[in-house]
């Protein structure tokens, strides 16, 4: 029998849940899932109007209950679920309770490992008391840091005899991995619920699963440190700083060439007013890809030009972003290098030689140092921590990704605040 495939409904709105389960369910789609944030938003209503909707389908109702597990599962039960998920966390006698409450009204328990130390151990004690399924499941925050857990699905599967599901960022490319290692059960989410076509997006993780291939995604992957960049690569500031949870750009930093972008590892440079040498010799430190960022106090005269820009665009670094002055703007703009910068002058400076290379530098009230990352468009530049650059790329794609879907949303006849119920978020 092919692995089954389960679509996690995690919006906060329940009439887009039900417009993407339609889509889904178009798609083929075997189980729908009344995601943990839908169930928070609206209570067990969703779970009711999935059963409503979709008389047919198997409706699963991620409660993730750690406590008074029979009260839990027996509402979620009465409100049409028909397989409801608990934590692996929760004691054993909660789990004893879940199951007990789910066989008197004719349900089943998935238990979720999520946290879980040893996964293949406690599926094989779940399973002894009684559990009908267990859950392997990478949870969004680690997604993030780009986590998976592919390789642990053939460890529970050698250990238990009931079904094994496996979520947390599976999508058309990778879907055939979790089947090879034996899941039974793959959860999708974002590859369907943030899919401006989420009934195509069905139909080819289907079609993956049932033929065990991959088909080829540009979105809902997630980078590793040695390929963040590429994720970076596709989103904007805006994104990014929705990711960092709307923190601010370099105040006054703009795009000297508009339309350009720059994204790159960052080379630090501490120079004095109008000095230009350190600026200059950075080029030669700097690697392919690099963007350099320069701390000149914010004001003139001007520590680069035309000449260090075609220097190093021919060196391919990834641009440079002056807290202080810039000028042969229109050169710059003709051989279309990213450079960004708080003034414009046509005055140079002299090159003394102070200041310092790969120290940390204050740009425009934001300490930047060495190794850190940064992103510059029409928008402005955002400023990445080194050591959060894989997670930050990763959020910033996320929030692309929704945004895809709601626009289709509005592009079907919905407006922004409609599709978003804003009036129910409003603070009273």
């Amino acid at each position: 029998m092919s692995p089954l495939l389960q679509v996690a409904l995690d919006f906060l709105e329940l009439d887009r849940a039900l417009k993407l389960a339609m889509e889904a369910a178009a798609g083929g789609a075997d189980w729908l899932e009344a995601g943990t944030p839908l169930i928070k938003s609206v209570g067990l209503d969703c779970v009711r109007e999935l059963r409503k909707v979709f008389p047919r389908h198997t409706i699963v109702a991620d409660m993730k209950t750690m406590d008074v597990g029979r009260l839990e599962v027996e509402s979620a039960a009465k409100a049409g679920a028909d397989i409801v998920a608990v934590l692996g966390l929760a004691s054993d006698s909660t789990v004893a309770e879940c199951i007990q409450a789910a066989e008197h009204y004719g349900a089943g328990i998935m238990v979720d490992l999520l946290g879980v130390r040893d996964c293949p151990q406690r599926a094989r004690e779940l399973e002894a008391i009684g559990a009908n399924h267990v859950g392997l499941h990478v949870p969004i925050d680690e997604q993030m840091e780009g986590k998976v857990r592919f390789k642990e699905i053939g460890r529970v599967v050698d250990r238990v005899s009931i079904p094994v599901a496996v979520a947390g960022g599976i999508h058309s490319e990778n879907a055939w991995m979790a089947v090879e290692a034996g899941a039974n059960v793959l959860i999708v989410g974002g590859a369907i619920t943030k899919s401006p076509d989420a009934r195509r997006a069905t139909e080819e993780i289907k079609r993956a699963i049932d033929r065990r291939v991959s088909i080829s995604t540009t979105l809902f992957k997630r980078g590793g440190d040695d390929t963040f960049r590429e994720v970076l690569e596709k989103v904007s500031t805006a994104n990014v700083s929705d990711a960092m949870h709307r923190q601010a750009s370099l105040e006054g930093i703009r795009a000297v060439v508009p339309g350009s972008r720059m994204i790159g590892p960052v080379v630090t440079v501490r120079t004095y007013p109008g000095d230009w040498a350190k600026p200059v010799e950075a080029i030669d430190q700097a690697q392919e890809g690099d963007v350099i960022v320069v701390d000149a106090g914010g004001v003139g005269p001007a520590v680069w030009g035309e000449l260090a820009s075609h220097s190093a665009q021919e060196r391919k670094l990834g641009g440079v972003l002056i807290d202080g002055a810039v000028r042969d703007v229109q050169e710059i703009r003709r051989i279309g290098f990213p450079a960004f910068a708080k003034i414009i002058s046509p005055t140079a400076g002299e090159p003394k030689g102070f200041g310092e290379i790969g120290i940390p530098v204050n740009i425009a009230g934001t300490r930047v140092f060495s190794g850190d990352w940064v992103i510059g468009d029409d928008d402005g530049v955002m400023v990445i921590p080194g050591k959060r650059a894989t997670e930050v790329a990763n959020r910033a794609m996320d929030v692309l990704e929704r945004e895809n879907r709601i626009r289709k949303e509005i592009a079907d006849g919905g407006t922004l605040g409609r599709v978003t119920e804003l009036l129910k978020w409003e603070k009273t």
